[in-house]
């Protein structure tokens, strides 16, 4: 399970939660602009933007999970079981594996106005990276700094969503996941007042309480309506430093601890790593569930005009400064 969150100051941000009971070796890569992207049903992409995201590599390519390009354009895919269709290759369409959608969109988009037209034209099919590896069931957040949208491949057909909050979680669908937050529309930052009688003399007795409500448990609709509360109101100034600081206290309000979500087999689902990427200035930052530390990467520190991967493995040891 997943959350991933845009977030905007005086630069816009983009980064999600990976929520799983394993990791894939997963690794921060730079995709340079004339890397070779080799389409299964849509021939080659020769130049395209250069992006960077958490990615799993195998056979030198890319299978990234989330992703900013060069131009600011963020995109995300998480888990979205029961619900992802994918369908068979459609004549006068544009086939494209759901595992080739992040760079098939961030390597020729700029905007999300240019990625709506591509996906009038789209069709996910189910084509397999490779046997050992089937489609993975998912949907996809994609934004810059003016907009956001959902994109869901369901059984009838590609749906499109504005996403005004630019949040999204797993199930259910978005369209019922933003009207659940009908229900929570009496939430508030501030200390609430006493609506509840006239006739009794109801006081706060603590901080906080206008959020008496929020769903605290690690459901996917939980999550939902927990980050996007969190982001809605969230205040930080725009240095680069408390933007970063502030988006990944977003995220961490749905950590998921080791324990707290049993998927059986003496396995338990944790907060694999978070990230935020500046789509400004194309720096990748990250944590893992071991790492509390923020970890870096610039993109326009690699030669962009490259043709091969550029990839940077995890930092997993807890990094701890003694201040004694």
């Amino acid at each position: 399970m997943c959350t991933a969150a845009t977030y905007k100051t005086k630069d816009f941000y983009f980064g999600r939660t990976l929520d799983y009971e394993f990791s894939y070796g997963d690794e921060v890569t730079i995709t340079p602009r004339n890397y070779s992207f080799q389409f299964r049903c849509m021939g080659t992409m020769e130049k395209h933007y250069a992006m960077i995201g958490m990615a799993h590599v195998i056979c030198d390519y890319p299978l990234y999970y989330d992703a900013v390009n060069e131009k600011g354009l963020g995109m995300a895919g998480l888990n979205f079981v029961g619900n992802a269709d994918y369908k068979e290759e459609v004549e006068d369409k544009d086939n494209i594996a759901s595992f080739e959608f992040i760079p098939w969109i961030l390597g020729q988009c700029a905007t999300v106005n240019e990625a709506r037209k591509l996906l009038d034209r789209i069709n996910l099919t189910n084509i397999s990276f490779s046997e050992e590896l089937p489609p993975a069931q998912l949907h996809w957040i994609i934004a810059d700094r003016d907009q956001t949208i959902t994109v869901e491949s369901m059984k009838e057909g590609i749906k499109i969503y504005d996403n005004p909050v630019g949040v999204l979680t797993n199930n259910p669908p978005f369209n019922e996941q933003m009207f659940r937050l009908n229900d929570y529309m009496h939430l508030s930052p501030k200390s609430p007042k006493n609506h509840f009688s006239d006739k009794l003399p109801l006081h706060t007795y603590s901080r906080g309480m206008g959020a008496l409500g929020l769903p605290g448990d690690l459901s996917s609709q939980s999550r939902f309506v927990r980050v996007a509360f969190t982001k809605m109101n969230s205040v930080s100034k725009d240095t680069e430093a408390e933007s970063v600081n502030q988006f990944f206290h977003i995220l961490g309000s749905v950590e998921q601890q080791r324990g707290c979500c049993d998927v059986g087999e003496g396995k338990y689902e944790i907060t694999i790593y978070t990230s935020c990427c500046n789509g400004d200035k194309g720096i990748y930052y990250y944590t893992t569930y071991e790492n509390h530390q923020i970890t870096a990467i610039d993109m326009y520190k690699e030669n962009l005009d490259g043709t091969l991967l550029n990839r940077y493995p995890l930092i997993q040891d807890e990094q701890i400064k003694m201040q004694n």
